[in-house]
């Protein structure tokens, strides 16, 4: 279920859109944002199609390496790398705390129009990295190659690059009167196009040429 408010998985089902991607050049894997709304995930007891209802709350980490583990074990039994090409990508960060960069003045992303500078340790900006060591080890055990890109921490300096007020509600661009109230409106998650995604791009880019 993908309700904003009441996401329930169940973390060994795959074949469903799995089937989509047998035989197939390159598949390029991602999830981060969807997991973040909860710090538990609710796993389903049984299926949907026979109808169950009752779920387990679990840590997000455990619920997440539960999918990854289902992920790695389909990609060993279905696919071929003579064929096909694997990369999962680490997760997108969002900026939602302007206290993150040292700017208690800031709302959210919103009139950010640098980058972060200056800073001579690791940023902490709210990104869960237990999921970026658990994808890092499942993918370095897997018997099919996998290449994993780390788009995180460049990603992390880019305060400046999301949408932030320039986005869309329902299929609309903000108006006038939710541009005016950043702290509900600013969208800090999502990212201007062209813009960083074309820099994640260029990394895939570079590693299937070097390998072609």
């Amino acid at each position: 279920m993908h309700s904003v408010l009441n996401r329930i998985i169940t973390p060994e089902s795959i074949d469903k859109h799995a089937q989509h991607w047998k035989g197939v050049d390159y598949l390029i894997f991602n999830t981060y944002i969807w997991w973040m709304n909860t710090g538990n995930m609710k796993v389903l007891r049984g299926s949907f199609d026979e109808g169950s209802k009752t779920y387990d709350e679990i840590e997000r980490p455990v619920a997440y390496g539960r999918v990854l583990r289902t992920w790695a074990n389909w990609v060993e039994q279905n696919v071929d790398p003579a064929r096909t090409t694997v990369f999962f990508s680490s997760m997108s960060p969002n900026h939602l705390k302007s206290t993150d960069w040292n700017n208690p003045e800031g709302i959210k992303c919103a009139k950010e129009t640098t980058p972060i500078f200056n800073r001579s340790g690791p940023l902490n900006i709210g990104t869960d990295r237990r999921l970026f060591v658990l994808v890092q080890n499942v993918t370095r055990s897997m018997k099919v190659p996998v290449n994993f890109m780390d788009i995180t921490t460049l990603s992390e300096y880019r305060k400046d690059a999301h949408t932030s007020l320039y986005t869309v509600r329902q299929g609309k661009v903000l108006n006038q009167e939710q541009m005016a109230d950043p702290l509900k409106y600013a969208d800090c998650i999502h990212w201007c196009l062209p813009g960083l995604p074309d820099t994640w791009n260029e990394l895939v880019y570079t590693r299937i040429i070097s390998r072609s």
